[in-house]
């Protein structure tokens, strides 16, 4: 090209990358440039030229299935359009910007990234550059760069070299669908100016050997000395060792505190040892079955948790390794939820100081939703954590299951997260240089944007899923070259003797020096800081030591303190305008306040609220719709009708009681249960002084989160010695809404009770909500609660609560007769919980019954037997005792409970029970059968005989 002309050009070198973004802007939207530029833009595109250039769209490279691969979303609105030039140079030129862009985009679909080279490149034609009209004759022309990070011009022939060295090497870079300018400037600066190439210093490339060294040496050692036992050896991703010894480092430099990481099965033993520094004669002890044995049940050693502390040349780093079950990807809200937990105790508001790192593997990745929810958290205000780095290990394998078209219906592992704009950079784990360089740009990103970012560790599984399976049944093909492949290290090594930063015998003595530290026991990563106190550690003595269930704490609150708190929650700011159904509301809580109205279950909750944050205990309530309330009684959040800045629209009583108080969070979560409900328990698990609050709209709609509850809230402390006081609020109660709107599913937490493991109680009164949400953080007790929340008793004109019962009373686990009954003319004992009391109570004073005592459970587990056995001394003339529940027999408390009423009750006394017959629903769709059986119910919780 003459250069006289390309300086006259638009597209000359100082104009290119200007014009790049501004040609990006006229896809977007054409009328949102001027004229000049649009007009100029139209005629690039509707001239037909002969020596037309191809468009830059996105290639119909195959997916799986034999889908074609067709741009979506931002990728299709920045795809360049057919472009035709009339001047022969400018049409060159805009060429090489082209294919420069078809790079970025298209590189990593020629990218060598498989370290079996079993994957079949697919054959790009916009990567050829004759696809675009040059010939051999173009290769030494010399053409603008545009933004290509590098010479401002270069030959075509230089082009190509920088493209496919940045972008079709070990490296394989998706980011172009970020919408963000900076974004993709930045990791192309980053990538471009390296050409994916780093250049590490002799001394960290024998880091680097020495860590593979670590990671291979562990799986044979323990391979050799623990034949055929299961471990989900890391081996054939030795590489995820050094990439994780980089990020922790590299947290050091930045001022990052603590590393929170969660992770599967695969390859964990290795992270344990070689990366947070477990010593390895207490994972032989495991392996041999002499570890300590105190909890309960206790689990394997491959879902076992960690912390420690690692010395890098800046400071400590804190690592803590989450427990997880074989759920694989469930632990990733957890662990993100105690990162937010550690944000909140260290004022880190931007997550400078604390880092989520997930590892995951490629088939779950792709495969459960969980994953999908945890990353629609990411960026909103409630669950934000200033970006998570993620690691997979794509073994290209899962369980048995090898190919695409029957593991995933897109094209990569990673895709999911692209639904939020997360770059992926796939790495060839057999290139250990190219992973540290990926780990330190992925890091660098999630510190520079707090954005989340993906890691495609590209390597394989040696061994099958586990050590006892055989592989080769399945994938002969695969495992025969896997059984010739030398192993990243030698790999390695050999690469460093060739170009001799080494010599021959070094690795050898590396591998010597790692048998011999295993055969004593120790562990040789000397960055391991094994008495390290950390300043910021939450102290949990007070809530092991051993405390009665039934020891009753002090959870009133005096009248003054109060109506002080009333007056404050009811205050509201000058000119702002609430909905009048708002403003009714607050007007009765202003009477509330002051004695002159019964409190309704709203204001008893929020005063609960109040004076625990009045008394230095933060509070945090998440869930779907939980600001206003499901059920329009809450009103936590309040919101102007008319200010026109949406920041002034929402006011929170409770953030205004008094000057320097703790924080009131109030979220109105995405419409998730499983990664919601998970991410709250990491929360609760890492800040035991602070109460943690789950609301589901419905009761019902917690059963989404069913793995959270079975896998962690019921039996973390069992299996691994983890302390919560999260809350689970769940609406229950059979109003005739159907089989979605009516049951909370009682029995199957009361299914999950034992070894005093949680609380399931259903508070019938405003005061006995109050007390419990009191004692849930007064009394020196972490263990979940698990509440049957109300739906109509909320606005029920029976179940209200006085000042006095707030200020003198406690949580009741039983609750007696209130009615001025004769104990000693009582014959039969009705027990119930929940809303049918007040129907129960209903129904005897309308038949005018006198000889029947209504007893409510409270507490329905831990179980109240001192309270219940008074109960049944009472009434000493009491030959019957029913249980009376709405749910379906085979359902509720009826079978739990049946066995603590019989352990109290007399040799005389005879049990029954009243309730809907026994149903594979939890409740009817039709209101008249409703109504029939509810009816019917309560009839025969006091018919004659029994």
């Amino acid at each position: 090209m003459n250069k006289p002309l390309l300086d006259d050009s638009l597209l000359s070198a100082a104009n290119a990358a200007f014009i790049e973004a501004v040609y990006d802007e006229y896809l977007h939207n054409a009328n949102a440039v001027s004229l000049a530029w649009r007009e100029y833009f139209d005629r690039l595109t509707k001239q037909t030229d002969a020596a037309a250039i191809q468009s830059s769209q996105m290639p119909a490279t195959s997916a799986p299935g034999g889908a074609a691969a067709k741009p979506s979303g931002i990728e299709a609105q920045t795809a360049l359009p057919e472009v035709v030039v009339a001047d022969t140079d400018d049409r060159k030129q805009v060429a090489v910007l082209q294919l420069i862009n078809m790079h970025r985009y298209l590189g990593l679909n020629q990218a060598k990234l498989d370290p079996l080279g079993l994957k079949q490149q697919s054959d790009i034609p916009e990567l050829d550059p004759a696809h675009f009209g040059f010939t051999e004759a173009d290769m030494g022309k010399v053409f603008n760069t545009g933004s290509l990070v590098g010479p401002e011009r270069a030959s075509l022939r230089e082009i190509l070299q920088i493209l496919r060295e940045t972008y079709c090497g070990s490296i394989g870079a998706e980011y172009m669908y970020i919408s963000s300018v900076e974004q993709k400037r930045w990791i192309q600066a980053r990538l471009e100016g390296q050409r994916s190439n780093p250049d590490f210093s002799a001394d960290y490339k024998r880091h680097i050997l020495e860590r593979l060294v670590a990671a291979e040496g562990l799986e044979k050692y323990l391979h050799t000395r623990y034949v055929g036992q299961k471990r989900f050896s890391g081996e054939g991703n030795e590489s995820l060792i050094p990439l994780l010894d980089s990020i922790i480092h590299r947290a050091g430099k930045t001022g990052v505190q603590q590393i929170v990481m969660g992770m599967a099965h695969r390859a964990r033993l290795n992270v344990l040892v070689n990366t947070l520094g477990k010593m390895p004669e207490d994972l032989f002890r495991e392996f041999e079955e002499k570890q300590p044995q105190h909890l309960p049940s206790g689990d394997v050693k491959y879902h076992q948790g960690f912390s420690s502390a690692i010395k890098t040349a800046d400071g400590i780093v804190r690592l803590a390794l989450a427990f997880n079950p074989s759920h694989l990807e469930i632990v990733n809200p957890v662990v993100e939820g105690s990162v937010r937990a550690r944000q909140h105790l260290l004022n880190d508001k931007l997550g400078d100081r604390v880092l989520p790192l997930l590892i995951h593997g490629d088939a779950a990745f792709a495969g459960q939703g969980v994953v999908m929810e945890t990353l629609n958290l990411s960026q909103t205000r409630g669950y934000g954590t200033g970006g998570t780095v993620h690691i997979i290990i794509n073994n290209q394998i899962g369980f048995t299951t090898s190919d695409p078209r029957d593991s995933r219906s897109t094209l990569y592992c990673t895709d999911v997260a692209k639904m939020i704009e997360a770059p992926i950079f796939h790495v060839n784990s057999d290139d250990p240089e190219a992973v540290v360089m990926v780990a330190e740009l992925a890091f660098d990103f999630r510190m520079r944007f707090h954005k989340d970012v993906v890691i495609d560790l590209v390597c394989f599984r040696k061994l099958g899923h586990n050590e006892q399976d055989e592989p080769m049944v399945t994938q002969p093909k695969m495992y025969q070259v896997i059984n010739r492949h030398p192993g990243t290290r030698q790999l390695y090594a050999d690469k460093l003797i060739a170009g001799k930063v080494i010599q021959p015998q070094d690795a050898d003595v590396l591998i010597q020096a790692y048998r011999d530290a295993m055969d004593e026991g120790v562990n040789p990563n000397k960055a391991v800081c094994y008495d390290y106190k950390s300043p910021y550690a939450i102290n949990w003595e007070p809530f092991i030591r051993p405390f009665k269930w039934n020891k009753k704490v002090k959870t009133g609150v005096s009248l003054q303190m109060l109506k002080q708190l009333s007056i404050r929650l009811t205050d509201i700011p000058e000119g702002f305008k609430l909905h009048p159904r708002v403003e009714k509301i607050m007007a009765d809580r202003r009477l509330m306040g002051k004695g002159e109205l019964p409190l309704d279950w709203g204001m008893a909750e929020n005063l609960a609220y109040a004076a625990l944050l009045k008394e230095g205990y933060p509070v945090r309530l998440s869930g779907q719709d939980s600001g206003r309330g499901t059920f329009f009684h809450r009103h936590a959040e309040l919101h102007d009708q008319v200010a026109a800045d949406q920041n002034e629209r929402i006011y929170v009583p409770l953030r205004h009681l008094y000057p320097e108080q703790p924080d009131f969070v109030v979220i109105n979560s995405m419409l998730s249960e499983e990664a919601v409900l998970g991410f709250e328990y990491g929360y609760a698990t890492t800040q035991p002084n602070e109460l943690i609050i789950w609301e589901a709209q419905f009761g019902d709609f917690a059963n989404g989160a069913q793995v959270v509850i079975d896998q962690f809230i019921a039996s973390g402390e069992a299996k691994w010695g983890r302390l919560c006081g999260l809350v689970m609020m769940l609406p229950h109660g059979y109003e005739g809404q159907g089989p979605e709107h009516s049951s909370a599913r009682l029995e199957r937490y009361l299914q999950l009770c034992a070894d005093y493991n949680i609380q399931v109680c259903v508070p019938s009164t405003p005061a006995q909500m109050f007390h419990l949400l009191r004692r849930q953080m007064i009394r020196p007790i972490r263990k979940p609660l698990i509440i049957m929340s109300p739906k109509s008793l909320l606005r029920h004109k029976e179940s209200v609560s006085s000042l006095d019962e707030l200020a003198h009373g406690y949580f009741y686990p039983v609750i007696s007769e209130v009615d001025n009954l004769d104990p000693r003319t009582i014959k039969r004992l009705i027990v119930c919980s929940g809303k049918i009391y007040y129907e129960l109570l209903a129904y005897r004073k309308e038949q005018r019954i006198g000889d029947m005592a209504i007893i409510r459970m409270e507490q329905l587990y831990p179980f109240p037997h001192e309270e219940f056995q008074a109960e049944i001394d009472r009434f000493v003339n009491a030959k019957e005792v029913v249980w009376c529940q709405e749910e379906p027999g085979n359902q509720g408390a009826w079978h739990r409970i049946q066995h603590y009423l019989l352990r109290h009750m007399k040799p005389d006394q005879a049990l029954a029970y009243a309730l809907r017959a026994s149903s594979a629903s939890p409740a009817v769709g039709y209101t008249a059968r409703h109504k029939f059986t509810q009816n019917e119910l309560i009839v025969a919780a006091f018919r004659e005989k029994i």
